[in-house]
């Protein structure tokens, strides 16, 4: 068979973190003689370059090549271009993983759109990684309709022939961005790139001892001198004017503002951070012309314009107040509609003071320069909001807790004004989101796990999330667990913060079944058995019912169906052929979800006692634990006492 992909891994001492991404690569859904897998040991002094060998010798599609260390990640992964032997060469880090099936769904995706490059959704565990840019597919993007320059990381399938055709290849050395410098030149010559968003291709890990390539303190000087060279890329290959203003902007807002914002200047040594802000300084007056950073939104255009106006002090001051500002977002109603979660929630930012508050008639931003004090960056940034509280966004995202994806959910958007005294007004949004469990993971089924519900706030100078909730003490009523998708969806109430989360196929006691009476049950004349559970199903639900014998290792097991009833709850309805039942008292358990080879049974707190008269059955509480032993020995001794009195042994 062709090699579709080759998967170029560049390797230096990972140690144990390399482990998940290997059983990664060795779990594709893409057949192993259909890709291969280039390790390039870049003279790893750890146990790697062994472990690298017998995983070859095991594998016949895994490929180790070893070289001496050369500083960085560039040399190893053109290496791996140059003996790689696939249609396309996805690279990947060593201490990251894939998705199951990301090189089978890229691998399609880009052959089906004639892709040179294809993007496949990220997920940061502890990592930062763009969210805007896989709200959905986009088979045919460029760096003017889509937000490509948001992912700069190297972490993308690119056609071989396009490298070969073009001898794109990553800087090498001991240097910082060389994946901006190849990633940057990639969408600028690429005839074009998809952006694969309705599957989680890729997962950033950030590792437990925080050594990351990414995460190490960089010297400035050294850092900016390479970033001026994506910056001479990107000029090489686009024309003065907006174009080319918006992708400078990229590095302006990621690689300057955002570190010189809020809490994240804050945490670091205030001799660093004075020492990175020389360099930013520098950067911004040689390099960007008034229209990068004019198409900043406000907040951001304050800092630029004092990064640009060499001041330090009054940027602090702003990163102290910043610092503060957050959204908050209160849940106020949770509860299913016809199969879906209706998820209805208010939000707005507040500072120290509280509410963010605004004056609609207060001073507008400067276009070019930066306020005079921090009280007139806080005015302009207020009436910013108020000015563009129409367009204000806000979204609800799902976000897997195990590996952080993120999916964003439909939601109906409402503004308002709200008086605060004082001729200030409070800017509110209202959302209610429509969570699908058949369809929220960009069109696919939740999978089994905990998700929690993040909140999205795009107001003024600020796009910033949070958690939804707590929820007010009167507000915290939950519907029941509901039966979606082949799923066990339930919402629940984090216990520290009382944040919104869903639990899918995971709880047991959480779902109400302990609670159940007798009187939640009746048995037919013609062996229907009913019981009022407290789940939700829209329509009706397949379930599988299991009796126990109490007494011996019979079992009986019979489809079934939910069906809704009155209220939020459901109807199990299961026929029991009660003439073979007979004699006997059967533990009540339930399958809700689940296959053959994947069945969890709940059992619930009652027993159906069958008599030997016909029609005599009830529905009643198991025996006490207690009690049960208490009878059996009383049996015990009394089959003893019979037998001793017969044989006159025991």
């Amino acid at each position: 068979m062709p090699v579709k992909v080759s998967v170029v891994v560049p390797v230096y001492n990972p140690g144990p973190y390399i482990e998940d991404c290997v059983a990664s690569l060795l779990r594709q859904s893409l057949p192993p003689d259909e890709f291969e897998v280039l390790f390039v040991d870049d003279g790893s002094t750890d146990a790697t370059p062994a472990r690298l060998d017998a995983l070859a010798a095991e594998h016949p599609h895994i490929r180790v090549i070893h070289q001496e260390n050369s500083g960085w990640s560039g040399k190893p992964r053109n290496v791996g271009i140059d003996a790689a032997r696939g249609e396309f060469v996805m690279f990947v880090d060593n201490d990251d993983h894939l998705g199951d099936e990301a090189l089978e769904r890229m691998y399609e995706y880009g052959v089906e759109n004639k892709a040179d490059v294809i993007v496949g959704k990220m997920a940061g565990k502890g990592r930062p990684v763009p969210v805007e840019l896989f709200r959905r597919n986009h088979p045919y993007a460029t760096v003017d309709n889509a937000p490509l320059i948001d992912s700069l990381t190297p972490h993308k399938m690119l056609r071989r022939s396009f490298l070969d055709r073009t001898g794109l290849r990553f800087p090498e050395g001991p240097r910082r961005l060389e994946d901006h410098v190849f990633i940057a030149e990639a969408y600028l010559r690429a005839d074009n790139v998809s952006v694969l968003s309705d599957y989680v291709c890729y997962y950033h890990v950030r590792r437990e001892d925080a050594s990351n390539a990414g995460f190490r303190r960089f010297e400035p000087v050294g850092y900016f001198k390479n970033l001026r060279e994506a910056l001479d890329f990107v000029e090489r290959y686009t024309e003065p004017g907006p174009l080319r203003d918006k992708l400078l902007r990229r590095w302006l807002r990621v690689e300057m503002v955002e570190r010189m914002s809020g809490r994240r200047l804050l945490a670091m040594p205030d001799d660093y951070r004075r020492e990175l802000f020389r360099e930013m300084h520098a950067v911004v007056v040689e390099r960007f012309g008034p229209g990068v950073a004019s198409g900043l939104r406000p907040g951001p255009r304050v800092v630029a314009a004092l990064i640009r106006e060499d001041r330090y002090d009054d940027l602090v001051a702003h990163a102290e107040w910043e610092a503060g500002v957050r959204p908050k977002a209160v849940p106020t109603g949770v509860e299913w509609h016809d199969g879906t979660l209706r998820v209805r929630f208010t939000a707005e930012y507040t500072d120290a003071d509280g509410p963010l508050t605004v004056r609609p008639d207060g001073p507008r931003p400067s276009a070019d320069g930066a306020p005079a004090d921090l009280a007139e960056a806080v005015s302009w940034l207020a009436t910013a909001a108020a000015d563009g509280f129409e367009k204000a966004t806000l979204d609800l995202v799902l976000r897997d807790r195990e590996t952080a994806a993120s999916f964003f959910q439909p939601v109906e958007v409402t503004r308002e004004r709200v008086a605060a005294g004082d001729g200030r007004t409070r800017l509110v949004l209202r959302g209610t989101a429509t969570v699908d469990p058949a369809a929220a993971a960009d069109g696919a089924p939740l999978h089994g796990g905990l998700w929690d519900a993040y909140v999205r706030v795009g107001l003024g100078g600020w796009t910033k999330e949070c958690r939804l909730g707590p929820a007010p003490a009167e507000r915290r009523t939950l519907p029941p667990a509901g039966i979606l998708a082949h799923r066990v969806v339930l919402p629940y109430w984090t216990k520290q913060h009382a944040n919104l989360s869903l639990d899918v196929d995971r709880a047991s006691k959480a779902l109400g079944l302990t609670a159940l009476t007798p009187a939640d049950a009746t048995v037919s004349p013609d062996d229907l058995l009913t019981v009022a559970l407290p789940l939700y199903v829209p329509d009706s639900a397949d379930v599988t019912v299991r009796l126990a014998d109490t007494a011996s290792d019979r079992t009986f097991h019979q489809a079934s169906e939910l069906v809704p009833a009155d209220g939020a709850g459901s109807l199990l309805q299961v026929w029991v052929p009660l003439r073979q039942l007979r004699n006997a008292t059967w533990r009540i358990e339930v399958c809700l979800v689940g296959g053959p080879g994947d069945r969890r049974f709940h059992r619930l707190p009652l027993v159906l006692r069958v008599g030997r008269a016909r029609g005599d059955a009830e529905v009643a509480r198991p025996a006490p634990p207690g009690l049960l032993r208490r009878l059996l020995r009383r049996a015990r001794g009394m089959l003893g006492a019979a037998l001793q009195k017969t044989t006159g042994k025991v």
